[in-house]
């Protein structure tokens, strides 16, 4: 069986193809203001320039990636890198040169290649010290944003991963209280030996069946809710049929809703248990929701024609935990607000920004 050949890593030391594009481009232009000079062909001074530039370029990447064991740490990079090129400039123009000339010895005798060598290398020097600052300045600031970027990457991710978990453990303080609760009510049935015993848990199973796959669904919308909301006052109304009447109004548009998954079912639990359940006349639950058109605000609202909140009363558990989901999912400007109605009960307010970023 062949095994796939792993990609060969680019060795740092070379220069990279944008780097020698850019050098070639550079070397025209010097061509070009420096042939009047040296007095030469173009297209001569031109291939003598290229081979300096490259020879430098080469230098500059080296030097860049290489630091040699006997160098002080404290030197910086850029200026081992500016160092190398003047360095390497002589040696650079003396190769361009001996080869023009055909070896050494023709150098050495030739005063107009000796004058043109000196230049070269002064030119080399000037311009490759020039451009290797440029490059290492330009470098430099890539560098600075691409660390900006990656810190800000990670801080992002770790956010991210923070409101997970803090959604993760406020869920699960949510499901239990839901469910102890609603068995609770069962209990109380089954306790008075109520004919309706029977039939609210069959109801309940169901209900349960439906629900438990949904309680860690991070894409819940509020249509699931909602159906959530109809199944358990549906329980509720089998309990006390005579002291319980619900009403539910969500405009359409607001069904595919991404919502946090059984927090307004906390409330409309809430009104059954704290504002229905402890009264002694029949009351009356609505649960609704509407979409301002020119704002674009979501409000949802769970009304209840219960006893009301006592002023001494402190908000419970699941009331804070829909405070805090509800701000993880659209942002710290979503609210919970309670108001009593007149002449008792409570409505529970939602009010958010769909489009709002946590």
């Amino acid at each position: 069986m062949k095994t796939a050949t792993p990609n060969k890593p680019h060795w740092p030391a070379l220069p990279r193809p944008r780097q020698i594009v850019v050098v070639l481009i550079i070397s025209v232009l010097i061509a070009w203001v420096t042939t009047p000079i040296f007095q030469s062909p173009f297209w001569l001074v031109l291939r003598r320039t290229t081979f300096i530039a490259m020879v430098m370029l080469l230098a500059f990447t080296v030097s860049g990636t290489w630091r040699l064991q006997w160098m002080p740490r404290w030197i910086p990079r850029w200026l081992v890198q500016v160092l190398a090129i003047c360095f390497l400039a002589p040696f650079a123009s003396l190769a361009a040169y001996v080869a023009i000339a055909g070896n050494f010895m023709n150098f050495i005798k030739a005063n107009n290649l000796l004058s043109g060598f000196a230049t070269s290398t002064i030119f080399a020097i000037f311009f490759g010290s020039i451009v290797a600052v440029v490059a290492i300045n330009r470098e430099g600031k890539q560098r600075e944003r691409a660390d900006r970027l990656q810190l800000e990457l990670e801080k992002n991710a770790l956010e991210r991963e923070v409101l997970d978990a803090r959604l993760r453990l406020l869920q699960a303080q949510i499901e239990p209280h839901f469910l102890f609760n609603t068995l609770a009510n069962v209990q109380a049935l089954v306790e008075v030996g109520s004919e309706n015993a029977a039939p609210v848990l069959r109801h309940l199973i169901a209900y349960l069946r439906a629900a438990m796959p949904r309680l860690n669904d991070a894409d819940a919308t509020l249509e699931n809710e909602m159906q959530l909301v109809s199944a358990y006052l549906e329980i509720m109304h089998m309990r006390m049929p005579d002291r319980l009447q619900f009403e539910l109004k969500l405009a359409p548009e607001l069904n595919s809703l991404r919502f946090p998954a059984m927090a307004l079912l906390t409330l409309v639990e809430n009104a059954v248990r704290h504002g229905i359940d402890p009264g002694t006349e029949s009351g009356h639950i609505e649960v609704g929701g509407r979409q301002d058109a020119s704002s674009g605000m979501v409000t949802l609202w769970v009304t209840d024609t219960g006893i009301g909140m006592a002023e001494t009363a402190v908000p419970g558990t699941g009331l804070a935990n829909v405070r805090a989901r509800l701000q993880a999912y659209f942002g710290k400007d979503a609210s919970v607000d309670l108001h009593e109605q007149t002449p008792h009960g409570l409505r529970v307010e939602l009010i958010f920004h769909p489009g709002a970023k946590a």
